[in-house]
């Protein structure tokens, strides 16, 4: 089958260790599942791989993607949950699993024309979300879900702050938060993502670190260390910064004196559980919320969707058809 591998790793030159080219067909084992791919989507993880991140040299080499969308072996249309874990271990939730590990870090991936993963790990594709998509869903959608109606706690009519407009995941955030009421404010660098921001339904977009005219009940971050300390300063007292990701380092100033001070609450998040996605499957095709897609490339053309999210040329997802 043809599929995009890391092949070795290069912290500096990620890109120079991805390889596109023939591998073996996958075998499944007992209790697991073959899915024929028809989308696959590009998340940063996929890119920190090659930088060794996650990734071992000693597992390479490794078929590179988390998220997919395709059909099973009875021809069911299927979106594919990420996480590899044990939901008993997780005390229900296989995301809270310490040995957990997403598709690409020790199983191979989605970035092939053909994935193996845990039956369980399936998820009926509705029919109104088209493959690509869905594709979408897994990953950087899961993650927003699970921060936006989970993690946050909030309650209809609140104010949030989204960190970093361009992402998959911050972009995801914006439609979900706008979706049920929220009044959302998002940051960028770059004037045409603070314009996709407000088409995405933000409700104003700032430039990255300037003050915002109101406290927020929460705070969006996947930035990390560039936006730490105005996601402080941008929270209500009591408030929630909500934090998965760290794009740009992790470890900027805790701030602690302030946490405690304004009493806030700093609440870490991952992913999200399998019957989360089949929920957010299911709420996307019955209000019309769509991920917002960069572009869709051919699987061979792989390399110029790493490179746009190598330079930061995008806003929302990159999806590879299959």
């Amino acid at each position: 089958m043809f599929a995009i591998t890391a092949e070795r790793i290069d912290k500096d030159d990620p890109l120079a260790g991805l390889r596109a080219g023939e591998r073996p067909d996958p075998e499944a084992p007992e209790g697991w599942a073959t899915v024929t791919v028809r989308a696959a989507a590009l998340n940063h993880h996929d890119l920190w791989s090659l930088r060794g991140v996650g990734l071992r040299a000693d597992r390479l080499p490794m078929v590179l993607g988390c998220d997919a969308a395709g059909v099973d072996e009875e021809g069911n249309p299927v979106i594919v949950h990420a996480v590899i874990g044990d939901a008993d271990a997780g005390s229900g939730d296989e995301t809270l699993d310490p040995r957990r590990t997403l598709l690409s870090e020790l199983h191979d991936g989605t970035f092939a024309e053909k994935v193996v993963v845990p039956r369980r790990n399936l998820v009926p594709k509705p029919e109104a979300l088209s493959f690509e998509e869905a594709a979408c869903l897994p990953t950087a959608w899961l993650t927003a879900y699970r921060m936006v109606f989970e993690k946050a706690g909030l309650e209809p009519g609140s104010t949030v702050l989204v960190q970093g407009a361009g992402g998959g995941v911050a972009s995801a955030l914006i439609r979900l938060a706008a979706a049920v009421g929220h009044r959302v404010y998002a940051t960028s660098r770059s004037a045409a993502k603070r314009d996709r921001a407000l088409a995405l339904g933000a409700h104003a977009a700032l430039e990255s670190g300037e003050r915002l005219p109101e406290k927020v009940d929460a705070v969006f971050d996947t930035v990390g260390a560039a936006t730490w300390a105005h996601s402080v300063r941008s929270v209500r007292p009591g408030g929630r910064i909500v934090t998965c990701g760290a794009t740009s380092g992790d470890a900027p100033s805790a701030e602690l004196t302030r946490v405690f001070f304004l009493q806030l609450s700093v609440v870490g998040s991952t992913m999200g559980s399998r019957d989360q996605l089949r929920r957010l499957a299911e709420f996307c095709a019955r209000t019309g919320v769509r991920p917002e897609i960069d572009r869709v490339l051919p699987l061979d053309q792989a390399r110029a969707g790493f490179a746009a999210m190598r330079d930061g040329d995008l806003f929302g997802k990159i999806v590879f058809t299959v």
